[in-house]
Parts: C-alpha cells; structure tokens; sequence
C-alpha cells in the first residue's frame, strides 16, 4: 500500500492558459490535493498533426506538480483520437447497430477491432511512455477512458468478421453451435459461421446470440487494453490500470488479469451511498491488493445540464473516506474545476469554471487532513473476510440477455438482497476465478454459471476441508451459452446438496409461505424451488401449505468437513444471517457502516451513510484517531460522520 492516501481530482490542463495552471496549483495546495489525473482526451494537443508529437507542455505542468508535491496519474487519450485522424481514417470509428458510421463528436466511439486504430494506439502510447515513464511525478496510469461495449460494441465489417472468426474457434462447427444454443427451434440452424450476423434493434434476439456477441466485444476490449499494457510495462511504467464504471458487464477480472491495479469510476448519488461499499468490497479482491477509484462525483452530475442532484451536507465527506476504509489508497474526483464549455460544461467539481471554491471543497480538505491524521493506521492495517459473495461476470451476462424473472436485476438484486445483511461484517465480493482460501462462509444466490474456472471442483474440495457454501437460489441452471441443463436442474449443486429438485417455479409474488423446521416463519419470495432431500440431507425449511406443501425450501448436506446449504428462494436478511451463523464486528445501528482493519494496528472504521445519528457498541477501549481521546462503550455517529477507532 502507498505510504499516504492520494486525494484529488481529473485535471485537464490543455483546457486552461499556463497562468491558470499556477493557480489551480495554489488551489490544490490549500484544498491539500496531492495527486492529478490528466492526459485522458488531450490525443489533439499531443499529436496536432500526423507523426508529429508534442509532450513539452504537459511535461511542464507534470513538473510544476511534482514540485509543489502532487503526484500525476498519465492517462493514455486512446478514447479520443484527433478529429484530423478520424476523418482521415473513417474505419477507427465506431458502426451502430443501425450499421452508421458515428459521427466525430463525442468520446469512447473506437471501433476495439480496426487494426488501424490499434497501430495509432500504440504509437501514441509509445511516445508518452517515452515522455514520463522515468518522472518521478508520475504515480501511476490509466489506459483509455472508462472502456465498455457502448450500444452493444460496433457493428462494422471488420468487427462482424472477427466475431464469426471466434464463433468458429469457440465451437469448431456450426453443428456444434447450433446444438450448444439449440438452434433447431424456429429451424434457425446456421449453416455456416458465415451466415451469422450479430443481434441488430428491433429484433426477438436469441439469448445466446447475444450473450455470445455481448462476450466478443469484451473480448477485442481485453486485447486492447492488454496492448496498451505491455507497452507501458516495456518502458517500466508502474501502476498500470485503466478506469472501469461499477457494474461486472465488462468481467473485471479478465479486464485486469495484465494490470496492476483496479481503478473505478463512480457516479453514485447521495442516496446511493451505502450501495457503493458493494463496489469497494469487490474492487478490493479482484487483484487481492489496494484499489484506486479514479472518479466519483464531488457535488453533482451533469452534461449540457446538471443532474442526481446536489450532495447534502457532510455526503462528500463520507463519500471520501468510504472507499478508503474498504481498502482504497486513492479516491479523485471528477473534476478539479468545470469545463467553461463543451459536453460537460453543467458538471459539478472542486472548484467552478470561475476558479470559485464550493462547500464541498472543504469536505474534500477536512477529509485530506484525517487521512495524514490516520496515515500509520490506514498504511499499517487492511480489510480481512471469512464470508464471501459471490457477484459473476458470466451470470451479469446470462441475466441480461435471459433473466428468467421479469425485469430481473441482479446486481440492485444482490446488494438489496444480500449485500445490505452484511453492513456490520468484512465480506469480500468475488467472482468465481478468485480463490476461496481463507474464507469460512460463501454465500452464492443467482450465480447462473457454477461449472467455470474451475469452481466446480474448487468449491467442492473447499466444503470438504470446513467451508459452509450457502447457495441459491438459481445457482448451477445455466451454461455459458445462457442454456439450461438437460439431464437435471443443475449441472451438479444437486448430486452435492443431495436431493431431488421437485419444483422450481421463477414466479415473483407472494403465492408461497414456508416456516422453519424448529419453529417460526421463513420469509420466501422472487423464485421458488421444492426439495425432496435425500438421506443424509436435512429439511431447514419447508413450505407451509399449498401444492408445495411439506417440501423443502432449504436443505443442508454436511460434506466431508463442510456443509451445503441449498436454499431455494430469497430470505430475509436476518434469516440470512442465521445461516452464515457468524459475529459481526461490532453492534451499530443499520445506517452505520463498519470495517474492521487488522494487521500491525487493529480497530474499526464506522461511517454514517444516511444522513441522521448512528450509534456503535464497542467491546473495548479504542483511541479516536479523528476526534482525539480514547472511547469505550456507547459511542454516537454524527450525520455523514466517520469515527476511525484504533483498539488499545
């Protein structure tokens, strides 16, 4: 981990004249901002014609900060290649699904396939590693900007191809892809990978075309961030990552397998707030280190006009410590100071267009000033889980494109559902490549895709040695292709929680009641599926009357060390809690997050996200390393407050 916290904001410097540079330099200086993000969509001012490269006047403003104490985060400007060479090279630019060639007038509008594009990638990069991968200024760097297969990726020639190229490296033959996606329903069989054309608009578009279409375009975005990659690790640079929105649709593990940092974007309203710790418990496991959230909104949002309204008072303030008491050494906002035009020129930042300061602003510094305050505690301690949760890249894809349930949302469904349990415990949210070592307790509902990356056979032998796998509902019922299993429900959960699967009904209303086996209702809804356990499997809970009647609703299997429970449906948060059967890290009131930090200094960190008085219970003496003093017992949370707590 950094030695200190990195605060800040994006900077554009090719937006303001060298005399506003100065300026902003004395702002961030009294806001105590150590660390810019800039480079990101200045391609044009780095490359004003072909071949011709100009770095002096970034490399200018990259010193002034490193002599004034502010560490730079280099951004690659590849989301915004120059209007001279998209009109000069028509085919970098993305096709719509409407099969038009888009327009030079936005960003992130790259077609990820054009080899051209890739040429003049890697020639811009190679410069700037040139330029900065030896100043000692630049902390880290960001490769494009908040990469995704916007509108579904393009459509171009070039792209339609190589989908069909990986269709055909995928399957082999169209007999095979046509029997994976069963395509001999409708008599849709291809007969040549030729034939095949991704899913346009306005069309009953097949589930596993899509999901198929959906996973090529992340795949030609992996290569083209992985390209950009190895040329700045070929020069030494450190740090690489490229900035990511907050939802799994683009796998986050296969995105940063090559990087060596997670970095995130988010644009969470004030209500919003406790939600985005889902974001952070999860960052912090795909690389198992430090994450960077490289944007979040400091007052509001906005385009052309503003939007999600503007943060209340003291909501800055927990939005900036938040990400950092779940394991982020760096939090920026975007931005320092708005655009006097352009896009974006609505956008709430540190500063406004005028150079004038908002209330925020002082949030942003009051919590600056904690960080250096807390700096041994936060660099000598870090978040540690026994229970985990699972959140698939592959099951965000099989939702999307065949839910099952109408107007299925997996992930507001996990965090609503599950996550919102979990505010007074350390629980890692994980994707099914990461290793389950030191976990007691993995809580799996909606996990589609259980048989990948090997899971199966980790899982498995992970029971067996002590863990308690919670699963369900809907885990193991699909393939990657978004196809259900023939032969049974599941592909195995079922051979492995032992029982007979009777029903299984992805109805969303209140048709079922069910009740614990030793007493008291067990609240049921969303999905309903029926067990009849085997020997050696027992009933939890049953359904209480109706056709479902004294069939089960969650069974448990112990398996070798380990147990299996198999719950057929979404219980309540307490109910959930009573089968993951661990202590939380403290009692606090439900509008009170808490983490634990251990390590060479122990304690707890606890953020008021609701705006109004949370309460803690401590088990011993903490010192306050905020407020000053030691504290014990009973201890008051002030609206959007943040207590950090090092045990004595």
């Amino acid at each position: 981990m950094m030695k200190e916290i990195l605060i800040g904001a994006a900077y554009y410097p090719e937006m303001w004249e060298e005399s506003e540079v100065e300026k902003d330099l004395a702002r961030c200086k009294e806001l105590g901002l150590n660390c810019l993000r800039v480079g990101e969509f200045a391609w044009g001012k780095m490359e004003p014609q072909e071949g011709a490269f100009d770095f002096e006047w970034l490399t200018r403003v990259v010193d002034k900060l490193y002599e004034n104490g502010i560490y730079t985060v280099m951004c690659t400007p590849s989301a915004t290649p120059p209007r001279w060479m998209l009109n000069k090279y028509e085919e970098m630019r993305r096709v719509s699904p409407e099969l038009k060639r888009n327009e030079v007038s936005s960003r992130c509008h790259i077609c990820k396939t054009s080899s051209l594009a890739r040429e003049k990638n890697r020639m811009i990069v190679t410069e700037m590693a040139k330029a900065f991968s030896g100043h000692k200024g630049v902390i880290g760097w960001q490769i494009d900007n908040e990469i995704f297969p916007y509108h579904g990726g393009c459509y171009c020639e070039k792209c339609k191809g190589a989908f069909r190229s990986y269709l055909k490296e995928k399957f082999g033959s169209t007999q095979k892809l046509n029997k994976a996606w069963g395509m001999t329903r409708w008599s849709l069989d291809y007969e040549s990978f030729e034939a095949i054309e991704p899913p346009y608009p306005d069309e009953w578009k097949h589930p596993s075309l899509c999901a198929a279409w959906w996973e090529f375009q992340c795949n030609q975005i992996y290569s083209y961030v992985n390209e950009q990659a190895e040329i700045l690790h070929k020069f030494g640079c450190k740090n690489v990552g490229t900035d990511m929105m907050m939802t799994n649709a683009l796998d986050y593990y296969k995105t940063n397998e090559k990087l060596d940092v997670v970095q995130f974007n988010h644009y969470n309203s004030a209500s919003e707030l406790p939600d985005t710790a889902f974001s952070y418990d999860f960052l912090r496991c795909v690389k198992d280190k430090p994450f960077w959230v490289t944007e979040t909104q400091v007052g509001w949002n906005g385009s052309e006009f503003a939007n999600c309204g503007y943060r209340p008072e003291g909501n800055c303030y927990a939005n900036t410590w938040l990400p950092v008491a779940k394991g982020a050494e760096m939090n920026l906002y975007w931005l320092f100071r708005t655009h006097p035009n352009g896009h974006e020129l609505a956008h709430g930042a540190l500063y406004s267009a005028a150079g004038r300061a908002y209330r925020v602003s002082e949030e942003v510094k009051k919590a600056a000033k904690e960080f250096k305050d807390c700096a041994n505690f936060l660099a000598n301690s870090s978040v540690k889980s026994k229970i985990a949760l699972h959140y698939s890249g592959t099951a965000v894809n099989v939702w999307k494109n065949a839910p099952i349930l109408k107007d299925f949302d997996y992930r507001k469904t996990l965090i609503e559902k599950y996550y919102s349990a979990f505010r007074h415990y350390n629980v890692d949210v994980i994707d099914t490549p990461h290793s389950l070592s030191g976990y007691e307790v993995l809580v799996s509902p909606f996990l589609s895709t259980a048989d990948e990356n090997g899971f199966k056979e980790r899982v498995i032998e992970w029971v067996k040695e002590g863990g308690t796998w919670i699963a369900g509902p809907m885990t193991d019922v699909m393939d990657g292709n978004a196809s259900k299993y023939t032969s049974e429900p599941y592909s195995f959960l079922e051979e492995l929680a032992g029982v007979y699967t009777k029903y299984q009904k992805p109805v969303d209303n209140d048709v079922f009641k069910a009740k614990w086996v030793q007493g008291g209702a067990c609240a049921v809804g969303m999905n309903f599926d029926a067990y009849e356990p085997k020997e050696g499997t027992k009933s939890l809970a049953e359904y209480d009357g109706g056709e479902f009647g004294g069939l089960s609703v969650i069974c448990e299997r112990q398996v070798g060390k380990g147990k299996v429970i198999l719950v057929g449906s979404v219980i309540s948060h307490a109910d959930l809690l009573n089968l993951v059967d661990r202590a939380p890290i403290a009692k606090a009131s439900a509008n009170v997050i808490l983490t634990e930090r251990t390590g060479e200094e122990n304690g707890v960190i606890a953020v008021e996200t609701e705006d109004k008085y949370g309460e803690l219970k401590l088990d011993g003496e903490y010192l306050d390393l905020i407020g000053g003093g030691k504290v014990k017992g009973k201890v008051r949370i002030e609206p959007y407050g943040v207590l950090v707590l090092k045990k004595l």
